[in-house]
């Protein structure tokens, strides 16, 4: 039987070398866009995007609808993407517009400082709310880099190891932190992402095991903006 405790959950932790694959369900992806940078959306076309993390690419697989470009790499094979080290393989400054990714948690503060590098205009790393805490990261990256963008999930973002599954639950808060490294002000602005997953779901993203009454079949596009 699951153990649903909040504290439990939220302190999973992984091996050194686990490859920690937790798929991101295609919608929480399509949050993104459609709530957060929502405002950016019509420049995406003529801008590119790394995911370094991409696993089997249902995040990536997402972002194609939107970016003219996308590469994805990952440090294991997943029958998609490039295989590449992203901690390790020499990446120019600002050879992306954007990065956006979910990073192993272990090794999220790493992808972060690197992503920040990379990044031309944005990056976007989808990490449980905890995230927030810690005095290192306070001192390492919030203290003098804070994100422009604090977008807390108001469902929960189920996240199941090695396979996405619609009828996983989960007991851990997820959000999206956003750096919008052209933000005139950096100050950090609190968004909800509302109720929003049977919206942006479609037939398809959980293969053929799930029901297809209740996903979408029209394409997503969001009229709610953040608070």
């Amino acid at each position: 039987m699951q153990n649903t405790s909040h504290a439990v959950m939220s302190q999973r932790t992984e091996a050194r070398d686990s490859p920690d694959d937790f798929p991101t369900p295609p919608w929480a992806t399509r949050a993104l866009i459609e709530h957060v940078i929502f405002e950016k959306r019509s420049t995406f076309q003529d801008q590119s995007c790394l995911e370094p993390a991409c696993g089997a690419g249902h995040m990536s697989k997402v972002l194609t609808d939107y970016f003219g470009r996308v590469e994805s790499a990952d440090a294991f094979d997943y029958n998609y993407g490039i295989i590449r080290d992203f901690m390790s393989h020499p990446q120019k400054p600002s050879s992306f517009d954007w990065v956006i990714t979910n990073p192993p948690f272990r090794l999220a503060e790493d992808f972060l400082i690197r992503s920040l590098r990379i990044a031309k205009v944005g990056v976007a790393i989808l990490a449980r709310t905890v995230f927030l805490e810690s005095v290192g990261r306070y001192t390492a990256i919030f203290q003098t880099t804070p994100p422009t963008t604090f977008a807390q999930f108001v469902e929960r973002v189920p996240m199941v190891r090695g396979r996405l599954d619609y009828k996983a639950t989960t007991a851990t808060g997820y959000a999206w932190f956003v750096w919008d490294k052209l933000a005139a002000e950096k100050v950090t602005r609190l968004v909800w992402i509302p109720p929003c997953r049977r919206i942006p779901e479609r037939r398809g993203d959980y293969g053929p095991s799930a029901p297809a009454r209740a996903l979408a079949t029209r394409p997503y596009r969001s009229e709610m903006l953040p608070l």
